[in-house]
């Protein structure tokens, strides 16, 4: 995943994200969070925002972004979802942005990317 945003980011002239554990973590907690309770949402269950989610994995950020989806079956297709989003494709395209953390869990295919600085 951390190599398909690389990838776009490099054709927008962007540079590249490196991965951050605890932004991965808050990704990959949320995504979990998501497949439990079948619902694909920025609010998670228990009413958490992403800097809510952000904060209690012990990142600190400048700006953040996140981007969720669920039940594409491949990195390569949900890129190509979000990339269909503007919204999405603004926080893949944020140079602003420096790190990156991708979530995935089962069942349904519950992504999160979450970016920061």
């Amino acid at each position: 995943m951390l190599a398909l945003v690389n990838s776009e980011r490099d054709k927008a002239g962007c540079g590249p994200l490196t991965t951050n554990a605890k932004l991965t973590k808050a990704a990959q907690d949320h995504s979990q969070d998501m497949a439990d309770h079948k619902n694909m949402s920025h609010t998670g269950s228990d009413g958490s925002s992403m800097s809510d989610r952000l904060a209690r994995a012990g990142y600190s950020f400048r700006s953040a972004g996140e981007n969720v989806a669920a039940g594409y079956g491949t990195p390569e297709s949900v890129m190509a979802g979000w990339m269909a989003s503007p919204g999405h494709k603004a926080n893949i395209l944020n140079c602003g942005f420096k790190e990156l953390g991708v979530g995935l869990a089962q069942p349904g295919n519950y992504w999160t990317q979450d970016f920061g600085s």
